[in-house]
Order: C-alpha cells, then structure tokens, then sequence
C-alpha cells in the first residue's frame, strides 16, 4: 500500500459540495470531487470520461487540516446591460434584464495535506508525473484559485492515515500540537456520515455525484523540531500560463 500526498495551499480555494443557485458555498476542507477533478485536469482527462473518473474515484482519500483558514465572501454580479441596451430596453418599452448576483464563498490563507491510498503504485506514479507536468492548468476548486507550489509532495510507503500522522506540518506560522483529518470511512463505521461527494460524471450537461461515508477525527502533529522548518512558498498566479 502506498499514498500520494498533495499540499493544497492558496491565498484564496473553494470546495464546493453544495453551489446552487445564488450562494455558492465551500465546505471548511477540500472535497473529494474537487480533488479528482484536478487530478483528472493533471492527466488530461475529458469530462465525459466516466471509466477513468470511476478509477480515480476508488482511491482512498483524506485530508489534514494544517491551518484552517478563515471565510472569505465575495458579492458577485454578472450580465450587468450596456448602455446601449438600457436604451434598446427602452425604446421597446421594456425593463433591461437585471443582473444576476452571487455570493460566492472562498477559504483564505488555508493550508491542507491531502492523501490518495491505493495498492496499484503504478497508478499513484502516474498521477505524480501528471501534477507535475499538468495537461491543463490546475485549481484549488475554481479557476480564480491557482495553487501555490509545491502541489505535489510525492508518494510515502504505507496506509493513508499513517502518511498523514507523520507528515511534518505544512504551515510554518504556528505550534499547533493537533489537528483534524478528515477521511473515507465504511459505510457502517461508527461515527461515519453520508457525503454526496463522490463524482460519477463531470459532464457539463449532466453532472452525477454518489454518496461516500467520511470520519473526521483528532490527531497530533509530530514535534516542533522534528523536521526542518517549512518555509513560505511564493505565490505567482500565472506560472500555468508559461
């Protein structure tokens, strides 16, 4: 067994497991969906694509929260009419069509430590070569939200939960002894919750999410001075674009 550890850092993401309508919502930690979705990005994968979807799907997943972040709302409007079709409107006496207005949620300054378990290494390989040489370009969840580097961290020897235990932590602006991980569980396990967050379809005239069990629980940090000090990665948006 074999895990693949992504860093998911960002001044700004959004992982949304419920974006309806005119609020458009971020769970508190990256979803499993986002994350398949920027791993089928990284291999080039079509929308449509629903047997390697289903591959990527299977993969054991979990992520530890390093630093939490704090909620960003951004008061968004779009199809705001032109002069000219104020004055159209008018001419035909009609109202101009208003403009549609969103609120849309971002997790800011948060860092994750995300983790994909599975038995076939040559699958885990794969995907590390593509997050490190993307078909396309790569998003914490929406295109407005480029990671900061490194994405990757490379593959670690061994199941997913003992991956993230022993991890040094990836925020380097505390001394925090303990944080949450969030994880695939059984659908029985006690404690486990229902999540419609597992991605069946990325079409975009027919998207389809299944249902996955999750557990969240407590775990500790290895010591301060146990590893080198993390140092702050710079953020250039447009490293993708080159």
């Amino acid at each position: 067994m074999a895990t693949l550890l992504l860093r998911l850092a960002a001044p700004l993401q959004s992982w949304g497991a419920d974006s309806k309508f005119e609020i458009r919502k971020t769970d508190r930690e990256p979803t499993k969906s986002g994350v398949v979705g920027l791993l089928a990005a990284a291999l080039g994968l079509r929308r449509d694509e629903a047997d390697a979807l289903q591959e990527l799907g299977q993969l054991r997943f979990a992520v530890r929260v390093d630093r939490e972040g704090s909620l960003l709302v951004d008061f968004h409007t779009a199809g705001n009419p032109t002069p000219a079709e104020v004055e159209k409107a008018r001419a035909a006496r009609k109202a101009p069509l208003p403009p549609y207005v969103t609120k849309r949620q971002y997790l800011s300054d948060a860092i994750f430590l995300a983790g994909l378990e599975s038995a076939d290494r040559a699958l885990l390989e794969r995907l590390e070569q593509a997050l490190r040489r993307p078909a396309f370009p790569l998003f914490l969840g929406r295109r407005s939200c480029p990671p900061t580097m490194p994405l990757c961290l490379g593959i670690r020897e061994g199941k997913l939960l003992d991956a993230l235990r022993s991890e040094p932590p990836q925020a380097a602006d505390g001394a925090r002894t303990s944080c949450r991980i969030v994880i695939d569980a059984d659908p029985g396990q006690p404690g486990a919750v229902p999540k419609r967050d597992l991605p069946l379809s990325f079409s975009p005239i027919h998207r389809q999410y299944g249902y996955r069990a999750v557990e969240e629980r407590a775990v500790g940090l290895r010591p301060a001075g146990a590893a080198e000090a993390l140092e702050e990665t710079e953020h250039d948006p447009f490293t993708e674009l080159r």
